[in-house]
């Protein structure tokens, strides 16, 4: 998945000569925490959160100048050393990006102009979706040999029950000669594909089901 399929499109973004206050009052009215800062042809020059308000307004408060700062423009407390991403990047690829660098939000730019921003909240919903998580389901996680075939293997094995597969993930097993495959299928009784993969010799890891080994 590309990340113009989950960015928003229509971002809320101020000028440089801006003020504080006006950060303030349109982070509070649209319930946001970020806004990029662009110049008059749309260019992103700078980005300002909440925490910055935040710290900015504990600072004047402390040193009894806080309508002075209100009325500073954002130019002087907006962040300009920006990490952006392209609205063709995959998904996976800008959520390493927010591991990597402990960022809130990615503006995306395209063309040297701001077309998009993709926030935390954007990248948890997308992998519930991706996952199936947010869909009535099962989910069992199977030991397979770390080789080419197995995981159209198990999925046949699957497909005997008429199982619709709604997502299927792949996790390095601690020993490099396996790896662990996890499916979420549509059904609500998943004891009978379970006994399918143990007979044909697969080690269910989840769920332990009383009475069965594995």
């Amino acid at each position: 998945m590309i990340v113009e399929r989950i960015m928003k499109k229509n971002v809320h973004t101020l000028l440089p000569t801006d003020t504080v206050e006006h950060a303030l009052h349109l982070m509070e009215e649209k319930n946001i925490r970020h806004i990029p800062i662009v110049n008059n042809t749309q260019q992103l020059v700078g980005i300002i959160s909440d925490r910055d308000v935040r710290n900015g307004l504990q600072a004047a408060l402390y040193e009894n100048s806080a309508q002075e700062d209100l009325q500073q423009p954002l130019s002087k407390v907006m962040k300009t050393n920006l990490l952006t991403g392209h609205p063709l990047d995959f998904v996976e690829e800008v959520a390493a990006t927010f591991y990597e660098y402990k960022i809130g939000c990615l503006p995306i730019v395209q063309d040297s102009k701001l077309v998009g921003i993709v926030t935390e909240t954007d990248l948890l919903y997308t992998f519930v979706q991706l996952t199936g998580a947010n869909q009535p389901a099962s989910q069992f996680e199977v030991k397979v040999e770390n080789i080419s075939g197995k995981l159209a293997e198990v999925t046949s094995i699957l497909k005997k029950r008429k199982l619709n597969i709604l997502s299927v993930l792949v996790y390095p097993h601690q020993d490099e000669q396996f790896k662990i495959l996890v499916f979420r299928v549509q059904t609500m009784n998943p004891t009978g594909v379970i006994h399918d993969l143990q007979e044909e010799g697969y080690e269910v890891l989840w769920p332990n089901l009383p009475g069965v080994t594995s």
